[in-house]
């Protein structure tokens, strides 16, 4: 009953702030927040908006398999973000776009700018849905199972509830939820490591020397350039994760676009995109002392790392499963809304062109949740971890053309056949993966992230080829 009532309290919370931000709202408040949110609210909410709830279990456990390698691909975040926010910012804003791929309308032409925001809606509904089915398991092992609630209901009652608080005020009210959603995710997650820290008698002095001195605590990678953990690979791919997940990413730049000015704008972005790297640090912190709370406790390392907080979580008593509930809710919450704010968008925006339409965009905000709730019970229904892996996948792959298009935009003065845009699109990601499944099994390389560079390559060569001057 604690864990209902801490539960309760925080949606309470987040209803206090949608009755508040939803008063007098219209669609431009909706999609734009009538451009007047404080940047700094702005940086602060986008932290725990880009950290997932499937983050906040799985980065703690990729200390056993690649150590915190992962910082590497964080370095690269931070250039990202400044690409982004002095590239990409300005453009946006200087176009007065609701929609980022206005752009694409504006540049390349009609089936061009179709074809982008259609990536975009079979992308984000994959990716997100996905991301939010990890969570329903997480909360139905922890909360509803042992309450008798079937999985259907959970997911429909947590699909709910992100409509009742977004309905109104939209992405206005985002950026105020998402502030208290970081706040109450890195507490919960300060919180446990306290706690995991005395469970092995350190103060929190020596958990940081523990740590620092861990042989899971290596960070770099320059002597195997075969490894997917090889710095370049993963510097360069966090650059171009940033570029193609936030700067061509509806979801991600909606939120910055509200900002009163484009300065403003980018202080935010910068700010945030800084504090990934301490951020990911704190997660893999905690898990070297996971890691080494249950070899002193004689306890089974799990071969999925995905395991390792819960196999924690599941015996550390009420408290911290309470803290595990509230940060798992605060991250795929904060992601999850945002998602489906987006989606709404773009289909009222970009598919249907009808931006003035409310009751359009009432409709279409419904619908969108009422998919989400169907992917979710597919993803159930099959319950495979392939299909889930696949879809992350696929999902991926999709990015690749939207970089493609943007660069191709950005870069060059020339026009598109504007035609057979959508089907060098479709093709890109095609040919990606004849040539990783060629590749493997000529060499036995598989690529990684750089899939998505490779993948932007081709779309941009497809475009060049087919070009007017």
């Amino acid at each position: 009953m604690t864990i209902i009532a801490v539960v309760l309290g925080y949606f309470a919370l987040l209803f206090v702030f949608s009755r508040w931000t939803g008063r007098k709202a219209t669609n431009q408040t909706f999609y734009r927040a009538d451009r007047q949110s404080p940047w700094y609210m702005v940086a602060f909410g986008m932290i725990g908006a880009s950290i997932s709830g499937v983050t906040f279990v799985s980065v703690p456990g990729m200390v056993l398999m690649t150590d915190m390698t992962y910082l590497q691909m964080c370095m690269g975040f931070i250039l990202g973000y400044a690409i982004v926010a002095f590239l990409l910012l300005p453009l946006y804003y200087r176009l007065n776009l609701t929609s980022i791929y206005g752009f694409l309308n504006q540049r390349l032409g009609r089936r061009s700018y179709k074809t982008g925001a259609s990536f975009f809606l079979l992308s984000k509904m994959l990716g997100a849905a996905v991301r939010f089915y990890v969570v329903c398991i997480i909360l139905q092992r922890f909360v509803f199972e042992p309450l008798g609630i079937s999985f259907a209901v959970t997911a429909v009652l947590l699909v709910l509830l992100i409509w009742l608080y977004t309905r109104r005020g939209g992405i206005k009210t985002l950026v105020w939820t998402d502030s208290l959603q970081t706040l109450c995710l890195f507490t919960a997650l300060l919180l446990i490591i306290y706690k995991v820290a005395s469970g092995i008698h350190l103060t929190m002095g020596e958990a940081v020397d523990v740590i620092r001195n861990s042989e899971l605590s290596r960070v770099f990678v320059f002597d195997d350039w075969m490894s997917k953990q090889y710095f370049w690979k993963q510097f360069l791919s966090g650059i171009f994760i940033v570029l193609v997940m936030t700067g061509v990413d509806q979801d991600m730049m909606q939120k910055n676009l509200t900002c009163k000015t484009l300065r403003g704008a980018q202080k935010d972005m910068c700010s945030y995109g800084v504090a990934f790297l301490p951020a990911n640090l704190l997660f893999l912190s905690l898990g070297v002392l996971l890691t080494l709370f249950m070899q002193q406790n004689g306890m089974t390392l799990p071969a999925n790392g995905d395991e390792l907080l819960p196999m924690y979580v599941s015996q550390a008593g009420t408290f911290v499963l309470v803290l595990f509930v509230l940060g798992i809710v605060a991250a795929s919450f904060s992601s999850a809304d945002s998602a489906l704010t987006s989606l709404t968008t773009i289909f009222c925006v970009d598919i249907k062109e009808r931006v003035a339409d409310e009751k359009l965009r009432k409709r279409v905000h419904v619908a969108m949740c009422g998919l989400f709730v169907l992917f979710i019970l597919i993803f159930r229904a099959v319950n495979s971890t392939s299909l889930i892996d696949a879809v992350y996948i696929i999902a991926s792959y999709t990015y690749g053309p939207l970089l493609g298009l943007f660069a191709y935009g950005l870069l060059t003065k020339r026009s598109v056949n504007d035609a057979i845009v959508p089907y060098i699109a479709v093709a890109s990601p095609l040919l990606c993966c004849a040539i990783d499944w060629g590749v493997g099994q000529m060499t036995g390389y598989h690529f990684g992230y750089e899939l998505l560079i490779l993948n932007g390559f081709l779309t941009f060569l497809g475009l060049r080829l087919t070009s007017r001057c």
